[in-house]
């Protein structure tokens, strides 16, 4: 995965963005069901469409969006299909600790856009993301220990050390906005934390339970 301008926003925008719009639109146009299906199923078959569609509304429209920042603050208030999504449906107790704290990890980098401007209130959230990037750590090691699939372990683990690369970006990317001031390159490096997340938890439901 490259660190491009908009690579992290492929899998986040439809079920962050259009999939709820389309969904509460659906208790007033009977249509929105049918347009809300086929465009999950047009974004399977060609994954980046759902970009490609609000970077073009976004142009027609003349919108000044932030559209890093507006898909962080979305992961704040998830809808109920994409929280299930990411959660392992194990009862085992490192199984469910991985869960909440995930879901915990993406609440809290969602807080960003709303705290970067206070420094004494930003600094204390980026002592609360480094604590919970541990604990999530700390949750795969547990749960790796449990699986007995050899392939799948392997899996979890590839999928551990990608997610250490980008924290570490991350802490770089937060290093350099203390130094330039530059906030959107939090947003985006926040982003690609985010999708690290959610590949370990996809891993964990696809391949260990």
């Amino acid at each position: 995965m490259t660190m491009g301008e908009n690579t992290p926003l492929v899998p986040l925008v439809n079920p962050l963005l259009l999939r709820p719009v389309l969904t509460q639109m659906s208790k007033s146009d009977p249509a929105a069901p049918g347009v809300r299906n086929a465009l999950a199923a047009a974004e399977a078959s060609c994954p980046g469409i759902s970009l490609e569609l609000t970077l073009a509304i976004i142009k027609k429209s003349e919108l000044n969006v932030g559209l890093n920042e507006a898909i962080l603050r979305l992961q704040g208030t998830p809808d109920d299909n994409e929280a299930s999504e990411y959660r392992t449906s194990r009862s085992e107790e490192p199984f469910r600790e991985l869960s909440k704290k995930s879901a915990q990890l993406k609440r809290i980098l969602s807080r960003i856009p709303d705290e970067i401007i206070d420094r004494k209130t930003f600094l204390e959230t980026i002592k609360e993301i480094a604590s919970t990037i541990k604990k999530v750590l700390d949750a795969v090691a547990a749960v790796s220990a449990l699986v007995p699939n050899p392939n799948a372990r392997a899996l979890l683990e590839q999928r551990k050390r990608e997610f250490v690369k980008y924290s570490k970006r991350f802490s770089t990317t937060l290093k350099e906005y203390f130094r330039d001031g530059l906030e959107n390159p939090v947003y985006l490096s926040a982003l690609y934390l985010i999708n690290q997340t959610n590949l370990i938890m996809m891993t964990v439901k696809d391949r260990c339970e």
